[in-house]
């Protein structure tokens, strides 16, 4: 990876959807280079995935949690068994295995305290191995980001 890399990836990851040629343009490569050069980044799995980022109060997901999470046991078995339900719940926007005081940190999107509720019965409270979690009511998006560049 060279500086024109890091370019092309610092362009692209505020705005996806911009050309080859708009790219090629801003950062001086043809845009044959640079088509080139995004798809060796896609393929060294550089670029994971290219995604539209959504508003979650226009689609009626009005309530944002972030839950941590604190597991009774952490053997493999437990924590691939926790990841797998996570990643099957569509309520969940994002989730991490962390160190600390939670085993996961999970950002969930609802769109009512209700519907929060209906998510803690079914992946929560009725799953043996929590042995607790807490809740904070996200009361303003401040900064929502996947930038690393």
């Amino acid at each position: 990876m060279d500086d024109k890399d890091l370019e092309i990836l610092q362009l692209m990851q505020s705005n996806a959807r911009l050309t080859a040629e708009a790219i090629g343009y801003e950062i001086g490569l043809s845009p044959p280079a640079v088509q080139k050069r995004i798809k060796k980044l896609r393929d060294t799995g550089i670029i994971e995935k290219d995604i539209s980022v959504l508003s979650p109060s226009k689609l009626g997901k009005e309530t944002m949690v972030v839950v941590q999470v604190k597991l009774e046991r952490e053997s493999r078995l437990h924590l691939d068994t926790f990841k797998k339900r996570m990643k099957n719940a569509e309520e969940v926007q994002q989730c991490y295995y962390a160190t600390g005081e939670a085993d996961f940190i999970l950002i969930v999107v609802v769109s009512d305290i209700t519907a929060y509720e209906m998510f803690t019965q079914e992946y929560l409270f009725d799953e043996p191995n929590v042995s607790k979690f807490t809740s904070s009511i996200v009361m303003d998006r401040v900064k929502v980001s996947l930038d690393i560049l």
